[in-house]
């Protein structure tokens, strides 16, 4: 495996960033370690710097001449904008800013949506989308659950013991969710399609339900989480919920939470989108190990 690693030339790559947070941080000081060039913006800068990283306001100017692109994991928002919370404007990549990348560039992404595809199509920009890649997911998943235990015990006046709480979709964060909320001492039902994930969440200790049973859950839940990236908690399911209940969309975008629904009927609900920022370092140098393997086979299995 040395060997291979060593096959890549780092110091002649350019690698740009854009977008992110305290994750990136730890992405681009690490990448910056191989002695590749790297420049980024949009996301926030700490006080002393980052060692061989450059800083930028132009998102064009970060990705001029860069063989890779590194976006954030968050999906894209509804406009096209990458996940940047700390950006001074949103940062949507459109074809002006990609077209300087270099001959052969590729992206390493979340993922992309439609516009991005588009324009990378055109432009003959290969994408690597890494939002579903089951081991990254599982080693960012605890800074997660501990983002969103905070955002709990932040928003509600009793113990998540002893709390009805539900998980909709049984993915990998779901799926751990449900584990955790058990451990806790919740009263924890979980609301899935596939009928082994409903067999494995009742194996874990929690009760299985179908997605049509969750307008009738609904009058006892305390905590409502979905992890899914499509609408399935809409107005049906809100207006059933006590008012004192909260409700925490994981998904990606475009998100699982209908939030006007939920704002009309005056319940508490919240997107809690980039959790993996909880543990910034220990997240992001998971992250670069998955990214500095893409980029490593992507180069040795070029010509």
């Amino acid at each position: 495996m040395a060997g291979e690693a060593a096959a890549v030339d780092w110091p002649k790559l350019k690698i740009g960033m854009l977008g992110g947070d305290k994750r990136e941080q730890e992405i681009a000081r690490r990448a910056a370690m191989t002695g590749a060039e790297v420049r980024a913006c949009g996301f926030p800068w700490p006080v002393h710097g980052i060692p061989g990283v450059q800083q930028l306001t132009d998102p064009a100017a970060v990705l001029k001449g860069a063989r890779f692109a590194l976006f954030p994991i968050p999906g894209i928002s509804a406009s096209g904008a990458l996940f940047a919370p700390a950006a001074p404007a949103p940062i949507i990549p459109d074809r002006a800013i990609l077209s300087g990348m270099a001959p052969r560039a590729h992206i390493i992404l979340g993922w992309a949506d439609k516009n991005l595809k588009a324009h990378a199509d055109a432009l003959s920009i290969k994408l690597h989308e890494y939002e579903w890649d089951r081991s990254l997911m599982l080693q960012r998943t605890p800074a997660i659950i501990e983002g969103l235990l905070r955002i709990v015990i932040e928003n509600t006046a009793t113990t998540i013991h002893d709390a009805n709480a539900c998980v909709v979709g049984q993915g990998t964060v779901g799926a751990v969710l449900a584990r955790y909320l058990v451990a806790l001492g919740a009263h924890t039902h979980v609301v899935a399609r596939n009928p082994e994930q409903r067999a494995a969440a009742y194996v874990a200790g929690a009760t299985p339900h179908v997605l049509a049973e969750l307008a009738d859950l609904a009058p006892r839940l305390d905590l409502l989480f979905s992890t899914v990236p499509a609408r399935v908690v809409g107005e049906d399911v809100l207006a059933r919920l006590p008012k004192s209940a909260l409700v925490v969309d994981l998904a990606a975008p475009p998100g699982g939470v209908d939030f006007d629904a939920a704002k009309q009927l005056g319940l508490n609900a919240i997107w809690g989108r980039g959790l993996g920022s909880r543990a910034p370092v220990t997240v992001g140098a998971s992250q670069w190990g998955g990214i500095r393997e893409r980029i490593e086979k992507i180069l040795q299995e070029e010509p």
